[in-house]
């Protein structure tokens, strides 16, 4: 019997896991608008409303002939300087995979448009937990160091999910197994 709570207790534990890690958003900039100047989208107030947290993922869905998205430092967002961006995306559908904490700064490079208001502040919670530190508190941009994940689209969190039940399958199954044999 002892062993059947061992074994059900490493079970559970493994579910846990599958499950804590699993808890990746997919947040589409602007929603159902988009990364665009027309409408009037308040991309700071967008950002307001989300709770990001490391491996979420950013997903800017925009015209590529008009626009483009580039992620530069805190200084460069706020003149919307896009001489040097750290990185550039031109595809019109990019999605980038937050790895660090802080503030992640995202300006359209195409002139005028920053000035417009086609800038994001995409700040990720320390912990999950974590309360967003208010703006006067607010520490100046993080560098990361990233790549777009190629391919990735809103099915990565449905892959997670599928993965989660094939654990929970064979966790199952396990127990099923040295339970039976132990009666």
């Amino acid at each position: 019997m002892v062993l059947v709570v061992r074994v059900f207790l490493a079970v559970v534990l493994m579910v846990m896991a599958a499950l804590k890690v699993s808890h990746a958003a997919v947040h589409k900039v602007g929603d159902s608008a988009g990364w665009t100047t027309i409408g009037g989208v308040n991309y700071k107030k967008w950002a307001a409303s989300k709770t990001f947290h490391v491996g979420d993922v950013i997903k800017f869905e925009y015209n590529s002939q008009f626009h483009n998205v580039m992620r530069v430092t805190h200084p460069m967002y706020q003149s919307c300087n896009a001489t040097v961006p750290l990185d550039s995306y031109a595809t019109g559908n990019d999605t980038i995979r937050i790895t660090t904490k802080g503030h992640h700064f995202f300006i359209c490079g195409i002139p005028g448009h920053c000035q417009a208001g086609q800038k994001v502040d995409i700040n990720v919670l320390r912990h999950p937990s974590a309360a967003a530190p208010t703006p006067a508190l607010a520490s100046p941009a993080v560098p990361v160091a990233h790549a777009p994940a190629p391919g990735l689209n809103m099915a990565a969190p449905l892959k997670s999910v599928k993965g989660q039940f094939v654990v929970l399958g064979l966790a199952i199954a396990t127990l099923a197994v040295l339970v039976s044999g132990l009666a």
